[in-house]
């Protein structure tokens, strides 16, 4: 065997590493601890920390006010916390901040009515706690368990789907399922959960499992990204040994090896690793008489920075004045606030936090005193300008703030990019006044970018036409009679109005607009006013929709007869005079005459001597033809008291 390959991300992860760091200080602090189970699936460890006073228990109802437990990297079930802060004691949460993240998305997702799928171990104890954090949670091993969940007859396909993974999922598996979620169901929000360190280290072993003879894998074997981490090795090399720790590696194993690899799950500590790494380099000494150490193949996996490079790394530590960023490189990495962002008011610790993954740009590199300067600030800029470049390619969608008024049109504020918009493709009527548009979130595509002059040209119009398209066939596909809608009164004729019923115009006729009599629609609505109508009677072919606002169902005459009988006063709207007489509207649809000898108690020539339209009055009901629908009133019957009606129905 002339060389051992060790994976640069072997060992440790962030969140292993945080927890065991949380457990060490508790137990410092406070004189002694408890954990829930182990802490990290590695026996190792837990028996360190056990000999610094972090006592184990699985029994959380035996703990009480004044002690202080730790909960474990994997998370734990809401319940669990919620039964120890009732009872006072002192939660330390060690959990893993990208597991803490899952239980937050798994809640979410129950508060908007969507049903939790995690792709992982159903008995897992990482999978164990997120599931707790909503009801009823759909659990996967993988796409085949997923196929014969769809296979079920009771399966409701149309169930909103919220999709995550384990943090130590085999990226294959998540991928294949959430694919097959994603092509069987209508509503499906998929998140990649997955850990990067995790995929990193997965991507990592699988390539060096490629290139070797014999590939050992150190971890403990309760833990699930190392029991992957074989799976994923065995697909690529012939011979793959798991083991936990170097005690267990036999000298038969490498027989007729020339290159063997290294690799190790992410609860393993870098000690057993050095032994492993040690104990399988004697080998080496034998043909090449040398030793690589372990501290230098270290140093070899710490990549190389360099200013102008994008890198990616993990939130460590915040300060008030920078945030402290592991980028897997010699050098300490940080930002300064001024990097971060240009609001002076906001704090670091609102727009990241520890343990988050965050992206930034590489300013400047000092490598004689061991630091480099990174700007999330100037890459988040850089990403805006391909985001806009890449949106004119694909005609995608964005959304902005409109900021100004300009000559010509307007400026949309997208991202922190300033799009001009031409009045002409504003959306607006020619000739309207495009300050009004100030502060109104829009959507918009980008149809010309010029990033050298930084000039960026927009459409609303293109959006809202495409929109208006399809909600006008969307309207024409479930159109029917007597089908009801909200909609908004668009425009007023002297013989109705145009209602938009959702990209769609129809017509009002006047005579649908109201049991009562009206001259103009303007009498009852006016444009802009939110009208609810129905379906009268439609013409696809030529794009004609007939509305009605009165309700057919409601008979007014009935409405009358259970209100009104003979000899009853009413207070009555004048809508028309005639030559004889004058028209009241009694209720809704129904109107009475007021014969002019009962208008007043003495002789008048016409009735507008007395009467004007619109004019309140009370009336005295004197006659009811049912057969006929006809109603008589007198006003002179109130004023006179005691005269006998002489008026007829025929006299109408």
């Amino acid at each position: 065997m002339r060389r051992v390959i060790l994976a640069g991300s072997a060992g440790f992860c962030y969140g292993v590493r945080r927890a065991v760091n949380m457990a060490q200080e508790t137990a410092a602090e406070s004189g002694g601890c408890w954990m829930l189970g182990d802490l990290i699936h590695n026996a190792h460890v837990v028996e360190d920390l056990e000999r610094r006073g972090v006592r184990k228990t699985a029994d959380a109802g035996a703990l009480g006010p004044g002690d202080t437990v730790l909960i474990r990297s994997h998370g734990e079930r809401k319940d669990v916390l919620e039964d120890l802060e009732a009872r006072g004691v002192r939660c330390v949460n060690a959990a893993c901040p990208n597991v803490v993240r899952i239980q937050r998305l798994v809640a979410e997702a129950e508060a908007e009515g969507r049903r939790a799928v995690l792709i992982g171990e159903a008995s897992h104890p990482e999978v164990a706690g997120i599931a707790s954090w909503c009801r009823n949670p759909l659990i996967f091993g993988g796409p085949e368990e997923v196929r014969q969940w769809l296979e079920r007859p009771e399966t409701d396909r149309e169930t909103p789907l919220t999709v995550a993974a384990q943090t130590t999922c085999i990226r294959e598996l998540f991928e294949t399922s959430w694919k097959i979620l994603k092509k069987e169901c209508t509503n499906v929000k998929i998140f990649d959960t997955i850990c990067n360190a995790t995929h990193k280290r997965q991507s990592e072993a699988a390539e060096i499992a490629g290139q070797v003879d014999r590939m050992v894998v150190v971890g403990d074997r309760k833990s699930a990204n190392t029991k992957h981490l074989t799976e994923i090795c065995m697909r690529r090399c012939p011979r793959v040994l798991q083991i936990e720790d170097a005690d267990e590696l036999s000298p038969d194993f490498f027989a007729g090896c020339s290159v063997a690899g290294l690799t190790a799950g992410a609860s393993t500590p870098a000690g057993i690793i050095k032994e492993v790494y040690a104990a399988m380099s004697e080998e080496i000494k034998a043909v090449e008489g040398k030793e690589e150490s372990f501290e230098e193949l270290l140093n070899q996996s710490f990549k190389t920075l360099n200013n102008g490079d994008r890198v990616t790394g993990i939130v460590t530590a915040i300060t008030p004045t920078e945030v402290q960023v592991d980028v897997g490189a010699k050098q300490a990495a940080y930002i300064k606030l001024s990097e971060l962002t240009d609001d002076p008011s906001v704090k670091p610790e609102d727009i990241v936090h520890v343990g988050e993954e965050i992206e930034t740009w590489v300013v400047r590199v000092n490598d004689v005193e061991g630091y480099a300067e990174l700007s999330k600030k100037r890459l988040d800029a850089a990403k805006v300008w391909e985001n806009i470049e890449q949106a004119v390619e694909e005609k995608t969608v964005l959304e902005g703030t409109v900021t100004e008024e300009n000559k010509g049109g307007i400026v949309v504020s997208v991202k922190g990019v300033r799009v001009f918009v031409p009045a002409s493709q504003s959306g607006q009527p020619r000739g309207a006044d495009l300050s009004e548009m100030k502060g109104q979130r829009v959507q918009l595509r980008i149809t010309e970018v010029n990033r050298a002059r930084r000039r960026v040209v927009g459409s609303i119009r293109s959006v809202a036409d495409e929109a208006r398209r399809a909600a006008q066939e969307e309207v024409w596909a479930n159109i029917e009679e007597g089908k009801r809608y909200t909609g908004t009164v668009k425009s007023m004729t002297s013989y109705g109005v145009f209602v938009d019923i959702g990209g769609v115009d129809g017509m009002v006729h006047i005579s649908e607009l109201s049991w009562s009599r009206i001259k103009t629609p303007s009498e009852v609505c006016k444009v802009g006013d939110t009208m609810e109508v129905y379906v009268i009677s439609f013409d696809a072919e030529k794009r004609k929709i007939s509305l009605g606002v009165k309700d057919h169902n409601v008979d007014p005459w009935n409405v009358f007869m259970n209100q009104y009988s003979v000899g009853d006063v009413a207070n009555v709207r004048i809508v028309k005079l005639m030559t004889f007489g004058a028209f009241a509207e009694v209720v809704p649809g129904v109107d009475g005459l007021i014969h002019i000898s009962q208008i007043a108690d003495r002789r008048i020539e016409k009735p507008e001597d007395v009467l004007s339209e619109g004019q309140m009055v009370d009336v005295k009901i004197t006659a009811v033809d049912e057969e006929k629908k006809k109603i008589s009133l007198s006003i002179r019957a109130l004023l006179t008291p005691g005269v006998e009606m002489e008026e007829a129905l025929d006299e109408e």
